[in-house]
């Protein structure tokens, strides 16, 4: 298994034209990098848009990565007017969690963190209620209670912010306040969320009664990341499970509860892993 610190991953986004797998293959080829894996999307044959992951291994690549940044740039992204970002295996991103009171997700998060599953640094827990802190802290994380005054909402929000500005990605644990613009705007594209129906249905509160009130025959969850829309970002990861009229309300969110660990859990570690693009208001997943 190679080391992970001579592991990168390279993400690409331009328009559709021949020759870029062979430019972006040849520049690694020429600087002495071998690709562990290489995949790639396009919308449309000619002309549409151009998605590419690569993975690749390096010899003494933190002492490349400078000179690997800036000849990339120069000798083929301008060329192909690429969109493009590099990240090190072994630079693991510092990950934030936001939880209220329901712990499935989050514990599903923190159980995987625990056996090294999710490639980061949970840096801490901030919560809006006080019920989970010894759960937090049990596996060694520092839990943050932050009241949330409905009226006055931006103080809170001002203040997790401070907290957890440190952090390259928030996680939405089933945090059940809706976020400010201004919060989410200092986050763009860098909070996840898992809500719990399977989006565009069911958007907003209560899903689940929702749900059962249409008499669905299937229930999910779905994960995205998070604008100033409610529950409308783009999509990264979704489940679903049958159901029957058989099912009460409280049936369904039990069920709903394991299909949102699984999906959250996906999610995040797709994001650690550097496999999603974004294109406009969709995802492009390489997973």
């Amino acid at each position: 298994m190679h080391n992970n610190e001579n592991i990168a991953r390279l993400l690409v986004t331009c328009e559709d034209q021949s020759g870029i797998v062979q430019a972006v293959s040849g520049f690694l080829y020429h600087h002495g990098a071998n690709i562990v894996s290489l995949d790639q999307h396009t919308t449309e044959a000619y002309g549409g848009k151009y998605f590419m992951r690569v993975e690749f291994h390096l010899a003494d690549l933190i002492a490349k990565k400078e000179n690997l940044l800036s000849t990339f740039e120069l000798n083929v992204a301008q060329k192909y007017q690429m969109n493009w970002r590099l990240s090190v295996a072994s630079e693991l991103k510092k990950v934030g969690l936001l939880v209220s009171k329901e712990d499935h997700a989050l514990l599903e998060l923190l159980w995987l963190y625990s056996r090294g599953a999710l490639p980061c640094q949970i840096t801490k827990v901030v919560s809006n209620h006080a019920d989970l802190q010894d759960s937090v802290e049990r596996f060694g994380i520092e839990f943050v209670h932050v009241p949330v005054d409905k009226n006055d909402k931006e103080s809170a929000y001002d203040k997790i912010n401070e907290l957890l500005a440190e952090n390259d990605l928030l996680v939405l644990a089933r945090y059940m306040q809706i976020l400010s613009p201004k919060f989410v705007a200092n986050w763009e594209n860098k909070i996840i969320n898992i809500h719990h129906s399977f989006l565009p249905a069911f958007v907003g509160a209560n899903p689940y009664k929702q749900a059962f009130d249409k008499g669905v025959k299937l229930i999910g969850a779905t994960a995205h990341y998070v604008t100033s829309e409610l529950d409308e970002g783009p999509i990264i990861e979704q489940s679903v499970e049958r159901v029957s009229h058989r099912f009460d309300v409280d049936e369904l969110r039990e069920l709903g509860r394991k299909i949102e660990r699984e999906v959250l859990a996906r999610a995040v570690k797709w994001h650690l892993e550097d496999r999603i693009i974004l294109d406009g208001h969709k995802t492009v997943v390489f997973d």
